[in-house]
């Protein structure tokens, strides 16, 4: 089972025609509006050469490349931290103990439902109320490792009951401990198995760091923002960034679905090799 399909059945053949006539109907909007944008930039003399030759310039690209950087360092920090998180409450949610199970899973199904902002604004303008003012950073890195770890406490759960039950008693029967058979069993195969889907998840968090704009983070649309109001090229800017996200975003979004059709050829390939087929059918 590959990790897109752990949370999601497989649509049917007229699912999947209403989603390929909805995509090309909304692609062919979007060319429509993108056209019409770009008429009326020309028109206002927002695509003159000189308006972008600024963006031909090191000095530019070097800060706008300073605020990705803090882009990518929030985001990481945020996913190792929202990872850890998440991995303890699908544990919290497959224990066995009804007390744990309940913390775990209101946890769960409350912060999926609060918006990742509110959260942001409650450590900025609440908790100094309550003498806890956070550095900077953190101000951005805590509310969005708590509301990312939701997220991720699912894709882990998922990936954990994906795993063959035979497997634990496997190991139970080794004379195991739940423990260790949960560590040294379970978690390895169920962490192959999600991990298109943890870099997937990783795509949305780095477009979360814009929240950073609220706290005056300079990351990369704070950064785009002072840039604009420096050199008066507002539309140039924003767009310039827009694309910055859209390479970084679309390079996480393809090796997400890489990794996932790698582990749907192997997991073709091992059904194959169980079943006796010829070499030759793996190539089919």
């Amino acid at each position: 089972m590959s990790g897109g399909r752990l949370l999601f059945d497989e649509p049917g053949p007229r699912a999947r025609r209403r989603t390929r006539a909805a995509t090309y109907l909304t692609a062919l909007a979007l060319l429509a509006l993108l056209a019409l944008a770009v008429r009326q930039f020309a028109a206002n003399g927002q695509l003159d050469a000189a308006r972008w030759q600024p963006y031909a310039t090191w000095p530019m690209w070097r800060y706008l490349l300073g605020g990705l950087w803090s882009t990518v360092l929030a985001a990481g920090v945020c996913a190792v931290l929202a990872m850890a998180g998440g991995l303890v409450l699908a544990l919290g949610r497959l224990s066995p103990r009804r007390p744990v199970r309940w913390a775990a899973g209101g946890y769960v199904e409350v912060v999926r439902t609060i918006p990742a902002l509110l959260l942001v604004y409650v450590v900025l303008f609440a908790l100094p109320r309550y003498g806890l003012d956070l550095p900077l950073f953190w101000k951005l890195a805590v509310p969005l490792s708590v509301s990312n770890a939701a997220a991720f406490a699912e894709i882990f759960r998922a990936g954990i009951l994906s795993v063959e039950r035979g497997q634990s008693e496997a190991g139970l029967a080794v004379g195991l401990t739940r423990g260790q058979t949960m560590h040294l069993i379970v978690l390895p195969q169920a962490a192959r198995r999600v991990l298109p889907s943890i870099v997937s998840q990783s795509v949305g968090l780095l477009k979360d760091t814009s929240l950073g704009f609220v706290v005056s983070y300079a990351e990369l649309l704070y950064s785009g923002k002072i840039l604009a109001n420096f050199n008066h090229l507002l539309i140039q800017t924003y767009i310039v960034v827009a694309l910055v996200y859209l390479v970084v975003n679309a390079s996480l979004s393809k090796l997400a679905r890489t990794l996932e059709a790698r582990q749907a050829g192997a997991a073709r390939r091992a059904a194959a090799a169980a079943s006796g087929a010829p070499e030759a059918a793996l190539h089919a």
